[in-house]
């Protein structure tokens, strides 16, 4: 008699083990353990390798991130079925990755691919436009797409891009120094609801371009220009447009006047903007942004020779409460810039350089 309630007892706790134990450790796991330890566990024994597998929410990232042979494992781990409904796949700096094999995944993996939100290209460079003409017609829910530092992409992989992937909210496209102004039309006529847009060293964009992302793309959240100093006043005056705007970098925009600036103080939720050697930038423009933009929590002044002090105490006056980030290194005319001295002005800075 005792044996068998030994048994039910046992039984039940191996249900409960089950039932409760084992998705509770699951859900932990799947917030803290990055996807190579996850596959690491497959290891340790059947049960454990059941178990994992049994859990869809584990197997919707595949990260291939810096790994040899690149190509070849994706389509290897796009034909296990626990891959099936993969949403994200993050490829940034992979080797062995070219267009073939996004051709294989095609013919191959057509069906894992049609959840996918988010893929990272980043320094992938053996992908051409024909990669992403492939790749953007087996993926109809990417919302998230990042090719940083490919110069072989043309506006042709643009085109591509926004003909099969209607759902865009995210796009890196820094260091494509081939993208010309038709990209940025491509851009601003099919994903109006963009949020967050890289640009950074696309060197032969013109004001032209660009105004037409400020104008229909009235969603943004996150613009960088870094490294763009063919824009002028034309351009810049109109991220004034962008509402919603939280991040702007534009670092090295040595047009960029103070009217130009007072212009994009308008954009009253900006939080990080990145000012480094915009060096026509004065006093002037500096306390437009103070007024306009009192949620602002990291500015870099890095290397404007034109501002003084003048600007620092207007800062404090609208921004002393929510700075955190404040660079104000090589700014010859500021004489405050000892860390005492701009905590007196900013009590919660938190770091004192961007740049070195």
């Amino acid at each position: 008699m005792k044996m068998e309630e030994e048994k039910v007892k046992a039984a039940e706790e191996e249900e409960t083990w089950s039932k409760e134990t084992v998705p509770k450790v699951i859900r932990i796991m799947s917030t803290r353990l990055s996807q190579r330890d996850i596959i690491s566990l497959l290891l340790v024994s059947p049960w454990l390798h059941r178990t994992l597998v049994s859990y869809p929410s584990l197997w919707l990232v595949i990260d291939l991130r810096e790994m040899n042979n690149a190509g070849n494992r994706l389509v290897a781990a796009l034909s296990i079925p626990r891959y099936r409904h993969v949403r994200e796949i993050n490829l940034e700096f992979a080797q062995d990755i070219e267009d073939r094999h996004l051709e294989l995944l095609k013919t191959k993996c057509l069906g894992s691919l049609q959840d996918l939100e988010s893929l990272n290209l980043n320094g992938c460079q053996k992908i051409s436009d024909k990669g992403i003409e492939i790749i953007s017609s087996t993926c109809p829910e990417l919302k998230v797409f990042s090719i940083y530092w490919n110069v072989r992409v043309t506006d042709i992989g643009i085109q591509h891009l926004v003909k099969n992937c209607k759902h865009i909210i995210d796009l890196n496209l820094s260091g494509c120094k081939n993208l010309l102004d038709k990209s940025l039309q491509l851009i601003a006529d099919n994903y109006q609801e963009l949020e967050s847009l890289n640009l950074t060293r696309c060197v032969k964009l013109t004001d032209g371009g660009l105004q037409k992302i400020l104008i229909k793309c009235s969603s943004l959240r996150s613009l960088n220009l870094y490294a763009l100093s063919g824009f002028t006043d034309e351009a810049y005056k109109k991220i004034s447009l962008l509402a919603h705007l939280k991040f702007l970098d534009l670092c090295g925009a040595q047009n960029l006047s103070d009217e130009g600036l007072a212009c994009i103080a308008k954009c009253k939720n900006l939080v990080s903007l990145n000012l480094t050697w915009c060096v026509r930038i004065t006093d002037v423009g500096v306390m437009a942004i103070a007024e306009g933009c009192s949620s602002l929590e990291f500015l870099s002044l890095f290397g404007i020779v034109g501002v003084t002090d003048k600007c620092l105490e207007v800062l404090s006056r609208f921004c002393s409460n929510t700075l955190t980030t404040l660079d104000v290194n090589g700014c010859v005319g500021i004489k405050r810039r000892s860390r005492d001295e701009l905590l007196q002005l900013f009590p919660h800075l938190m770091c004192f350089k961007v740049h070195s």
